[in-house]
């Protein structure tokens, strides 16, 4: 039986406001609420309330055979939280069922697993412990930033670890190989790899509602027909796709939730089953390892990460950003470390990409690199303000090595006093356990006192009618004998 697994992903940066070179200093906040707020209202009212329904229509008329996975950045859980709560519900909703499986991966949709490896570690945690929060169950499937993988990444999501990891089925790397098998990392051999099938998942986001496509149009049978038709021994068909696809990039008139409500039923009949990833891994063993030496992701067609490192505007952002990240992990200011957040976004290098981009909010790439450099100039100040940029590195790394062996030995205090108190607990526990039983045994002695008192009287009055009926005969003999004389 073949499987498929649907993967929908919700993400959403904070955008940046026009920030300008006069502001630096000035002023430190630099979000465009006003856009943040339009765009995720806009989004949950076409996509991802309507997909969300169409999932539990779904599952509940599969009798929950119907099962996908869903990747959700932490800024876009709390923007959804800010402006739109009920998505948030609707979540909750189909994380309930559990039929849907919630995915690891960074928090701010970052690009820390290409630039600094404490700071991923860092941001992953963050994301899961509130997705564990929010819906319920710690993640066990990992989808790192637009699926960005390298054999150096394998191994810090194994030491995470993380048994299962999806990516990208990118052709150069496979070569003759199917993206249709489950595989296993070159680095880390004990971690799986799922790798996603990019034509049939464009099929839908590219061409279901494109009139110049030989196959339009696409019906649930066509496609499913498609997935049946595979070779028998390629098991699993991973599709990994934008929420916004449903509803906003392909809007309900399209047919595109309809379409998804057929899909259970024509699986079905042809023996395909909608499962998450975490039932196949279980089912399924790699069939070979793949080896990724340089690093790969899901944007455009060199599937590389020359969409946010491609230039040098863009290094030059990031080589400035992540500078700075020694000292940032040492900040407690919380507005401060909640700008670091914000600003690792990968949509900000994004828009200075110089490749063909349509969907960013600036006039050219370098007016959005002029208007990041603004806002990060002002939060360097900030930091610096903290920790002086004249701290040398090794005076930084000992300062740092320093805090974190206090956090160490402030944990282990924590933890002998928690020891320790439960001792104390336990020996009053104990006090006044002994003291019940001392007081307990005192009451039971009265009480048998007072029993066994009865007891000797009646004894000693039965010794005295005893002695009485030995001593009437002689009595009376005494009596006989003064009477005859």
């Amino acid at each position: 039986m073949k499987s498929v697994c649907f993967y929908f992903t919700i993400h959403q940066p904070y955008r940046l406001k026009r920030y300008r070179f006069f502001d630096i200093g000035n002023d430190h906040y630099y979000y465009d609420d006003f856009a943040d707020d339009d765009i995720i209202t806009r989004l949950a009212e076409n996509s991802y309330l309507p997909m969300a329904n169409t999932l539990l229509d779904m599952i509940e008329r599969s009798n929950g055979s119907f099962k996908c996975a869903i990747a959700i950045s932490g800024t876009a859980i709390e923007q959804l939280q800010n402006y739109v709560p009920e998505v948030i519900d609707k979540l909750r909703q189909l994380a309930d069922t559990g039929c849907v499986e919630f995915l690891s991966g960074t928090y701010a949709h970052s690009l820390a697993s290409l630039e600094d490896p404490e700071e991923f570690l860092r941001e992953v945690k963050m994301h899961d412990d509130l997705v564990q929060t929010l819906f319920g169950k710690r993640p066990k499937v990992f989808a790192n930033t637009e699926l960005i993988y390298d054999d150096d990444i394998a191994l810090l999501i194994k030491s995470m670890g993380f048994d299962t990891c999806l990516t990208d089925g990118a052709k150069h790397v496979l070569g003759w190989k199917s993206p249709n098998y489950v595989y296993s990392a070159a680095t880390a051999p004990d971690l799986k790899l799922l790798l996603t099938n990019d034509k049939l998942a464009e099929d839908i986001s590219m061409n279901f509602n494109n009139p110049e496509w030989d196959e339009y149009p696409l019906t649930a049978d066509k496609y499913v027909n498609w997935i049946a038709s595979l070779p028998e021994t390629e098991q699993v068909v991973n599709l990994y796709l934008s929420m916004d696809v449903f509803g906003t990039f392909l809007p309900a008139s399209t047919g595109i939730f309809d379409f998804m409500k057929a899909l259970p039923q024509f699986g079905k009949e042809k023996g395909i089953e909608f499962t998450t990833p975490s039932d196949v891994v279980a089912k399924l063993k790699p069939v070979g390892e793949i080896a990724v030496m340089h690093p790969i992701s899901d944007i455009d067609e060199a599937r590389d990460v020359s969409a946010w490192m491609g230039n040098e505007l863009q290094r030059e952002a990031l080589n400035k950003l992540y500078g700075v990240a020694e000292r940032v992990s040492m900040v407690t200011d919380r507005r401060l470390k909640q700008d670091w957040e914000y600003l690792q976004s990968s949509d900000h290098f994004y828009y200075m990409s110089t490749k063909n981009n349509a969907f960013s909010p600036y006039d050219s790439p370098f007016a959005a690199f002029t208007n990041y450099m603004n806002v990060l100039a002002d939060f360097l100040v900030r930091v610096e303000e903290q920790f002086p940029a004249d701290i040398e590195n090794e005076e930084l790394n000992s300062l740092l090595l320093t805090i974190r062996n206090q956090s160490s030995e402030i944990e282990s205090l924590k933890k002998e006093n928690k020891s320790l108190r439960t001792n104390l607990l336990n020996l009053d526990e104990n006090d006044a356990s002994e003291n019940d039983s001392a007081s307990a045994t005192k009451s039971k002695t009265k009480a048998a006192t007072k029993k066994e008192a009865p007891k000797k009287a009646t004894r000693k009055s039965a010794a005295k009618k005893s002695d009485d009926k030995e001593e009437a005969p002689k009595k009376r003999a005494s009596r006989k004998a003064a009477k005859k004389e």
